[in-house]
Protein backbone atom coordinates (compact mmCIF):
# COMPACT_ATOMS: atom_id res chain seq x y z
CA UNK A 1 0.00 0.00 0.00
CA UNK A 2 1.48 3.82 -1.09
CA UNK A 3 1.80 5.55 2.28
CA UNK A 4 0.02 9.31 1.30
CA UNK A 5 2.68 11.48 2.12
CA UNK A 6 0.07 14.20 2.97
CA UNK A 7 -1.02 12.27 6.09
CA UNK A 8 2.81 12.24 7.33
CA UNK A 9 3.29 15.17 7.04
CA UNK A 10 0.20 16.22 8.93
CA UNK A 11 1.50 14.21 11.80
CA UNK A 12 4.77 15.42 12.07
CA UNK A 13 3.65 19.12 11.83
CA UNK A 14 1.38 18.16 14.56
CA UNK A 15 4.23 16.88 16.78
CA UNK A 16 6.38 20.27 16.14
CA UNK A 17 6.39 23.84 18.15
CA UNK A 18 4.30 26.02 16.59
CA UNK A 19 5.90 29.64 15.18
CA UNK A 20 3.83 32.63 13.96
CA UNK A 21 4.14 34.41 10.83
CA UNK A 22 5.63 37.12 12.55
CA UNK A 23 8.35 35.58 13.99
CA UNK A 24 9.70 33.64 10.47
CA UNK A 25 12.60 35.56 8.44
CA UNK A 26 11.77 36.49 4.91
CA UNK A 27 14.64 35.32 3.33
CA UNK A 28 13.66 36.86 -0.04
CA UNK A 29 17.51 37.10 -1.04
CA UNK A 30 18.73 33.30 -0.71
CA UNK A 31 19.75 29.89 -1.73
CA UNK A 32 17.47 27.30 -2.27
CA UNK A 33 18.34 23.52 -2.70
CA UNK A 34 15.61 21.38 -3.68
CA UNK A 35 15.50 17.77 -2.54
CA UNK A 36 13.00 14.83 -3.30
CA UNK A 37 12.57 11.90 -0.44
CA UNK A 38 9.91 9.67 0.49
CA UNK A 39 7.26 9.56 3.52
CA UNK A 40 9.91 7.00 5.59
CA UNK A 41 12.97 9.54 4.80
CA UNK A 42 11.12 12.44 5.83
CA UNK A 43 10.21 11.15 9.14
CA UNK A 44 13.83 10.27 9.84
CA UNK A 45 14.84 14.32 8.76
CA UNK A 46 12.22 15.59 11.38
CA UNK A 47 13.36 13.33 13.94
CA UNK A 48 16.81 13.94 13.45
CA UNK A 49 15.99 17.82 13.21
CA UNK A 50 14.48 17.72 16.80
CA UNK A 51 13.39 20.65 18.42
CA UNK A 52 15.41 23.11 16.50
CA UNK A 53 12.73 23.61 14.07
CA UNK A 54 9.50 24.93 14.53
CA UNK A 55 6.74 24.69 12.42
CA UNK A 56 4.77 27.49 10.80
CA UNK A 57 1.23 28.37 12.15
CA UNK A 58 -1.42 30.59 10.87
CA UNK A 59 -4.80 30.38 12.55
CA UNK A 60 -4.87 27.20 13.92
CA UNK A 61 -3.78 25.54 10.73
CA UNK A 62 -0.11 24.24 10.34
CA UNK A 63 -0.48 22.87 6.31
CA UNK A 64 -1.68 25.41 3.37
CA UNK A 65 -3.01 24.93 0.04
CA UNK A 66 -0.95 27.26 -2.25
CA UNK A 67 -1.60 27.29 -6.15
CA UNK A 68 0.02 29.62 -8.10
CA UNK A 69 -0.17 30.66 -11.97
CA UNK A 70 2.90 31.10 -13.95
CA UNK A 71 2.93 33.85 -16.80
CA UNK A 72 5.91 33.38 -20.11
CA UNK A 73 5.36 34.54 -23.45
CA UNK A 74 3.92 32.42 -26.23
CA UNK A 75 7.22 30.92 -27.51
CA UNK A 76 8.12 29.82 -23.68
CA UNK A 77 10.98 32.69 -23.27
CA UNK A 78 11.22 31.73 -19.57
CA UNK A 79 11.13 28.62 -20.22
CA UNK A 80 14.56 28.52 -22.53
CA UNK A 81 16.50 31.05 -20.18
CA UNK A 82 16.27 28.86 -17.23
CA UNK A 83 16.94 25.51 -19.76
CA UNK A 84 19.90 27.21 -21.37
CA UNK A 85 21.02 28.11 -17.44
CA UNK A 86 21.33 31.69 -18.12
CA UNK A 87 22.73 34.03 -15.91
CA UNK A 88 20.24 36.58 -16.29
CA UNK A 89 16.49 35.28 -16.08
CA UNK A 90 13.62 35.61 -13.96
CA UNK A 91 9.93 33.69 -13.08
CA UNK A 92 6.59 35.26 -13.32
CA UNK A 93 3.75 34.38 -10.99
CA UNK A 94 0.77 34.78 -8.70
CA UNK A 95 0.84 32.95 -5.67
CA UNK A 96 -2.65 32.49 -3.86
CA UNK A 97 -2.70 31.09 -0.25
CA UNK A 98 -5.85 29.28 -0.14
CA UNK A 99 -6.23 29.36 3.67
CA UNK A 100 -5.60 32.80 4.27
CA UNK A 101 -2.32 34.84 3.09
CA UNK A 102 -4.22 36.67 0.20
CA UNK A 103 -2.50 36.75 -3.33
CA UNK A 104 0.39 38.05 -4.67
CA UNK A 105 2.52 38.57 -7.47
CA UNK A 106 5.89 37.40 -7.30
CA UNK A 107 8.78 38.04 -9.63
CA UNK A 108 11.54 35.39 -9.12
CA UNK A 109 15.45 36.60 -10.32
CA UNK A 110 18.13 34.34 -10.64
CA UNK A 111 21.57 35.71 -9.06
CA UNK A 112 25.13 35.40 -7.82
CA UNK A 113 26.45 32.00 -7.34
CA UNK A 114 23.11 30.29 -7.24
CA UNK A 115 21.11 32.62 -5.00
CA UNK A 116 17.87 33.49 -5.70
CA UNK A 117 16.04 36.85 -5.14
CA UNK A 118 12.13 37.00 -5.03
CA UNK A 119 10.06 40.29 -5.08
CA UNK A 120 6.73 40.51 -5.01
CA UNK A 121 3.94 42.90 -4.46
CA UNK A 122 -0.16 42.61 -3.08
CA UNK A 123 -2.45 41.15 -6.07
CA UNK A 124 -5.63 40.93 -4.03
CA UNK A 125 -8.06 43.04 -6.21
CA UNK A 126 -6.90 41.36 -9.68
CA UNK A 127 -7.65 37.72 -11.59
CA UNK A 128 -4.98 35.48 -10.51
CA UNK A 129 -4.50 34.54 -14.23
CA UNK A 130 -3.94 38.47 -15.36
CA UNK A 131 -1.47 40.77 -15.39
CA UNK A 132 -2.60 44.54 -14.65
CA UNK A 133 -0.94 47.49 -15.67
CA UNK A 134 -0.02 47.97 -12.50
CA UNK A 135 1.30 44.41 -12.19
CA UNK A 136 3.42 45.15 -15.41
CA UNK A 137 4.77 48.52 -14.80
CA UNK A 138 6.17 46.63 -11.31
CA UNK A 139 7.85 43.66 -13.81
CA UNK A 140 9.78 45.95 -15.95
CA UNK A 141 10.60 48.15 -13.42
CA UNK A 142 12.08 45.96 -11.34
CA UNK A 143 13.84 43.33 -14.49
CA UNK A 144 15.24 46.64 -15.35
CA UNK A 145 16.96 47.99 -12.19
CA UNK A 146 18.09 44.70 -10.97
CA UNK A 147 18.91 42.68 -14.56
CA UNK A 148 18.55 45.33 -17.19
CA UNK A 149 16.65 43.26 -18.65
CA UNK A 150 13.41 44.67 -20.92
CA UNK A 151 9.98 42.82 -20.43
CA UNK A 152 8.57 41.11 -22.64
CA UNK A 153 5.32 42.70 -24.11
CA UNK A 154 3.33 39.31 -24.42
CA UNK A 155 3.29 37.34 -20.95
CA UNK A 156 -0.15 35.32 -20.38
CA UNK A 157 -1.04 32.88 -18.47
CA UNK A 158 0.46 29.23 -18.95
CA UNK A 159 -0.32 26.75 -16.36
CA UNK A 160 -0.99 26.34 -13.24
CA UNK A 161 0.13 24.71 -10.03
CA UNK A 162 -1.58 23.37 -6.86
CA UNK A 163 -0.09 21.43 -3.78
CA UNK A 164 -0.12 21.04 0.13
CA UNK A 165 2.77 22.90 2.17
CA UNK A 166 4.23 22.44 5.84
CA UNK A 167 6.61 24.81 6.49
CA UNK A 168 9.61 24.10 9.02
CA UNK A 169 11.40 27.40 10.70
CA UNK A 170 14.94 26.94 12.42
CA UNK A 171 14.44 28.87 15.54
CA UNK A 172 17.85 30.53 14.83
CA UNK A 173 16.25 32.21 12.20
CA UNK A 174 19.18 31.60 10.06
CA UNK A 175 17.26 28.68 7.81
CA UNK A 176 13.34 26.81 6.82
CA UNK A 177 12.45 24.34 4.93
CA UNK A 178 9.36 23.79 3.22
CA UNK A 179 7.96 20.37 2.17
CA UNK A 180 5.44 20.01 -0.59
CA UNK A 181 2.89 17.43 -0.71
CA UNK A 182 0.03 16.34 -3.65
CA UNK A 183 1.10 18.71 -6.17
CA UNK A 184 -0.09 18.37 -9.67
CA UNK A 185 0.36 20.85 -12.46
CA UNK A 186 -2.51 21.83 -14.73
CA UNK A 187 -3.24 24.10 -18.36
CA UNK A 188 -6.14 23.82 -19.92
CA UNK A 189 -5.78 20.58 -22.07
CA UNK A 190 -4.04 18.25 -19.36
CA UNK A 191 -3.10 17.58 -15.85
CA UNK A 192 0.21 15.64 -14.05
CA UNK A 193 0.10 14.67 -10.80
CA UNK A 194 3.32 13.96 -8.87
CA UNK A 195 3.51 10.52 -6.67
CA UNK A 196 1.91 11.08 -3.60
CA UNK A 197 4.23 9.34 -1.36
CA UNK A 198 7.10 11.83 -2.28
CA UNK A 199 7.74 14.94 -0.42
CA UNK A 200 9.40 17.88 -2.62
CA UNK A 201 11.74 19.87 0.37
CA UNK A 202 13.04 23.30 -0.43
CA UNK A 203 16.32 24.38 1.99
CA UNK A 204 16.09 27.81 2.19
CA UNK A 205 18.75 29.89 3.40
CA UNK A 206 21.32 32.80 3.05
CA UNK A 207 24.10 30.89 2.55
CA UNK A 208 23.20 27.38 1.10
CA UNK A 209 24.58 25.50 4.33
CA UNK A 210 21.74 24.88 5.94
CA UNK A 211 21.51 21.98 9.37
CA UNK A 212 19.08 20.57 7.14
CA UNK A 213 21.39 19.96 4.19
CA UNK A 214 24.05 18.25 6.43
CA UNK A 215 21.40 16.13 7.59
CA UNK A 216 19.96 15.11 4.22
CA UNK A 217 23.65 14.38 2.75
CA UNK A 218 24.38 12.46 5.84
CA UNK A 219 21.28 10.15 5.12
CA UNK A 220 22.60 10.27 1.35
CA UNK A 221 19.84 12.34 -0.09
CA UNK A 222 21.31 14.43 -2.80
CA UNK A 223 20.22 17.71 -3.99
CA UNK A 224 18.11 17.85 -7.56
CA UNK A 225 17.90 20.02 -9.81
CA UNK A 226 14.11 21.03 -10.70
CA UNK A 227 12.15 23.44 -10.82
CA UNK A 228 8.16 23.17 -10.53
CA UNK A 229 7.49 25.37 -13.79
CA UNK A 230 10.33 24.12 -15.78
CA UNK A 231 9.32 20.46 -14.69
CA UNK A 232 5.78 21.24 -15.11
CA UNK A 233 6.60 22.82 -18.97
CA UNK A 234 8.22 19.47 -19.52
CA UNK A 235 5.45 17.62 -18.46
CA UNK A 236 2.06 19.33 -19.99
CA UNK A 237 3.73 20.87 -23.48
CA UNK A 238 6.13 17.85 -24.28
CA UNK A 239 9.19 19.90 -24.48
CA UNK A 240 13.04 18.56 -23.87
CA UNK A 241 13.38 17.90 -19.60
CA UNK A 242 16.93 17.86 -20.55
CA UNK A 243 18.95 17.69 -16.87
CA UNK A 244 15.32 17.58 -15.51
CA UNK A 245 14.54 14.31 -16.79
CA UNK A 246 15.68 11.83 -13.93
CA UNK A 247 13.14 14.01 -11.74
CA UNK A 248 10.30 13.86 -13.96
CA UNK A 249 10.20 9.95 -14.44
CA UNK A 250 10.66 9.37 -10.74
CA UNK A 251 8.76 12.22 -8.62
CA UNK A 252 5.78 12.21 -11.78
CA UNK A 253 2.80 9.50 -11.26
Amino acid sequence: MTTDADVVLAGVAAGKAPIGLEDVPELMSRVDSKYIVTAAAFVRLAAELGDRFAVLRIGGRRQFRYTSTYFDTPDLLTFQQHRQDRRRRFKLRTRTYLDGGGQWLELKLSGARGSTDKRRIPYDDAPAQTLTTKAMDFVSDTLISELRLRAPDTLGPVLSTDYKRVTLVDRTGMARLTCDTGLFFRNAERVAPARRDLVLLESKSADGKAVVDRVLRRMGVRAVSMSKYCIAIAALHDRPANRWRPVLRRYLA
